[in-house]
């Protein structure tokens, strides 16, 4: 991952310096992507600092408005799609492609639950596009070159197909993962 990527999305993801606020900062992310992806984005403010185990002040200290609070959920789950990126590119090349959408599951989950609260029009969202294409586009071009995806198909389409995965309801954790497996059973390239 270039270090020109990160440091735009720290600026809207500031974690505090001290360990213990540090600790509650990241608790307080946690809750609330936990809490917006299962209630929406008006879930309780004060059931999301009791789950991260601090006080409705610690919040707002960390998060003045609701709107920052899922600025900071959306940015800071870039982040870790770009960490991801990251720890997977030592993988083969599949693998890695495969691990890394996994963890894109997880994002889309949470964007859907957020999508309408966010300005995409913002340079900042734009950043964070940007950013999380930079992160996986060279893991789905090396599981090409290595001959395991298909070439007729972009990073575009392989983003946008698993998107609409996750608009669908899911029974569970195991059903999402055998509907993802079987979507990228379409996007191997066929051994002749």
């Amino acid at each position: 991952m270039s270090e020109q990527i990160r440091p735009a999305l720290q600026v809207d993801v500031r974690r505090p310096q001290r360990a213990d606020a540090r600790r509650n900062f990241d608790a307080l992310l946690t809750a609330a992507r936990d809490a917006f992806a299962s209630k929406g984005v008006e879930a309780s403010l004060e059931d999301i600092a009791r789950q991260a185990g601090v006080g409705i002040g610690t919040l707002y200290r960390n998060f003045p408005t609701r709107q920052d609070l899922l600025n900071a959920v959306y940015f800071g789950e870039i982040e870790e799609l770009c960490i991801a990126a990251e720890d997977a590119a030592g993988l083969p090349p599949w693998e890695a492609l495969t691990t890394w959408l996994h963890r894109f599951v997880e994002y889309a989950a949470t964007k859907r639950a957020i999508w309408e609260s966010l300005n995409r029009e913002s340079d900042s969202f734009k950043t964070a596009r940007a950013a999380m294409y930079a992160a996986g586009t060279p893991l789905f071009e090396r599981a090409q070159q290595s001959g395991e995806a298909r070439t007729d198909i972009s990073f575009d389409d392989l983003l946008r197909m698993v998107s609409g995965l996750t608009a669908a309801g899911f029974v569970d954790q195991p059903q999402r993962d055998r509907v993802l497996s079987i979507a990228l059973d379409g996007v191997r390239a066929s051994v002749p």
